[in-house]
């Protein structure tokens, strides 16, 4: 029996021996108080420390599993400033590692979010946080690789073009692309007419760098994305451009250059760096029509 499986099966069996006197089934209860449950364990016993930069999904629930928040972040780790801070939970996983987390609400609101709780979270209840390592690198890790970066990001523009290039001849691609560099390939038609603004919009979609590594998924959540198509600060301009071109019912993908991505500067998360093309994989589930735009002009993307 190998070192890994050994200390599996005793992580296992200490888990459970805690579950019996715990408040809720299935959790366990931490030296500080909050409660919490294993549901992944990754390959490596090496811990988050203070000071670590950690790539993770994170959702924030209700007791009764209402999701309020979901999305992947890219944070540094702090010493805990109280006893069953946040900071405590990613302490305690290590890369690939998945855990669900029972705290304080109220702490959480006003303690590190430093904000009043919200209304529909009674005061003294609890919360859930679901935490999924990604990646962790160490705060020397993390500067060397932006050190590199930097070094050659003035070039960085030439660079895209020549990878993006590369990655098309690769796959044989010879869709052309529109006049904002937005490459579309339908793998399913859809029917009717083109979304239009004022349309609310359910889709699903996957993102992932030309090296086919994820960034993002709805999928992987299970959790449709809806907007109203045409609101301000919904969707990139690339993506914007893509649901645009889309019928109810089409599964495409779509190829998009950083300057109608996440351009010069990469997303606010960190997770995407500047000048890099992505690809999105996007399925338009549902189509409800809104009050139609006469001057909207459909074919301004072409």
């Amino acid at each position: 029996m190998n070192k890994r499986l050994i200390l599996v099966l005793i992580s296992i069996i200490l888990l459970n021996s805690c579950d019996y006197f715990s408040k809720y089934p299935g959790f366990s209860k931490s030296e500080s108080g909050f409660y919490y449950k294993l549901e992944k364990f990754g390959e490596s016993t090496e811990k988050a420390k203070p000071g670590d930069y950690l790539t993770a999904d994170i959702y924030y629930k209700t007791m009764d599993d209402s999701v309020f928040f979901e999305g992947r972040r890219m944070l540094q780790i702090t010493d805990p400033s109280y006893p069953g801070s946040i900071d405590e939970c990613f302490l305690m996983l290590a890369e690939n590692e998945k855990a669900t987390f029972i705290i304080s609400a109220a702490d959480f609101f006003e303690k590190t979010l430093e904000t009043s709780l919200p209304q529909f979270i009674q005061p003294g209840k609890e919360m859930k946080v679901v935490i999924d390592i990604i990646e962790i690198q160490t705060e020397s890790e993390y500067y060397r690789e932006k050190e590199a970066f930097l070094n050659w990001i003035e070039d960085f523009g030439d660079y895209e073009k020549v990878i993006l290039r590369q990655f098309i001849e690769q796959e044989k691609i010879s869709m052309s692309p529109t006049q904002s560099g937005l490459i579309h390939l339908i793998i399913k038609e859809g029917i009717g007419e083109n979304v239009q603004l004022g349309d609310t919009v359910t889709i699903h979609y996957e993102g992932k760098f030309l090296n086919g590594k994820f960034f993002d998924s709805t999928k992987r959540r299970n959790s449709p994305f809806q907007f109203v198509y045409g609101k301000k600060w919904q969707v990139i301009t690339g993506l914007e451009e893509a649901i645009g071109r889309m019928k109810a019912g089409e599964r495409s993908i779509f190829i998009l250059p950083s300057q109608i991505g996440f351009g010069e500067t990469g997303s606010s998360t960190g997770i995407i760096p500047p000048y890099t093309s992505t690809i999105f994989e996007v399925e338009l589930l549902e189509v409800k029509p809104g009050p139609r735009d006469k001057n909207l002009d459909l074919n301004k993307y072409d």
